[in-house]
């Protein structure tokens, strides 16, 4: 994965706090780099994800965090996380993020996380709307995520259909940024 590849990056500079003693990042650092950068790009969309979710009672919930360590990074090192979104399911999105060192072009460290939005109230009784074409178990468009067995039910009764409840603008933005990146 190259610089090229994003259009949105969000600074950070490692912490002696987040080092391990071998003086690298310890693993569990970069998913907070990563959910730090997310929530930043839709920020940068103008999308206050929170607020929406105090909303509307909808929300996203991650069921999937893939990191792949390329070369260590090391602490005071100045870095630019990327950003973007690979694809959009029916209700799911699919992130995928790299670290780079600032102004850097290899990335150093890779990442994909996979959000489903879901109702935070199933006992609603809110139709989710799930596609007839849908994964059965799961509720999950094909190329989608599978849910794992313990908690599917309770993902499967709050699915949400992503361009419902997203507000079309926002949509059209992740869209835009979608299709000005290199596959």
């Amino acid at each position: 994965m190259s610089r090229e590849q994003f259009w949105f990056f969000h600074p950070f500079r490692v912490r002696y706090s987040e080092i391990d003693g071998q003086g690298v990042v310890f693993n569990a650092h970069y998913l907070t780099y990563f959910d730090t950068a997310i929530t930043e790009y839709f920020r940068a969309l103008g999308f206050d994800q929170y607020a929406d979710a105090q909303a509307s009672g909808i929300d996203f919930h991650i069921v999937k965090s893939v990191i792949e360590y390329k070369a260590p990074v090391r602490f005071d090192w100045e870095l630019d996380v990327g950003v973007r979104v690979a694809r959009i399911g029916n209700s799911s999105l699919v992130f995928e993020l790299a670290i780079f060192l600032k102004g850097g072009t290899d990335a150093l460290v890779t990442g994909e996380i996979v959000w489903v939005y879901t109702d935070q109230n199933p006992s609603s009784g809110h139709d989710p709307g799930i596609d007839a074409g849908a994964d059965r178990d799961t509720g999950a468009s094909s190329g989608a995520v599978r849910l794992p067995h313990t908690g599917r039910n309770r993902f499967k009764a709050g699915m949400k259909k992503i361009p419902r409840l997203i507000a079309k603008p926002m949509l059209q933005r992740i869209e835009r940024s979608v299709g000005r990146l290199p596959r």
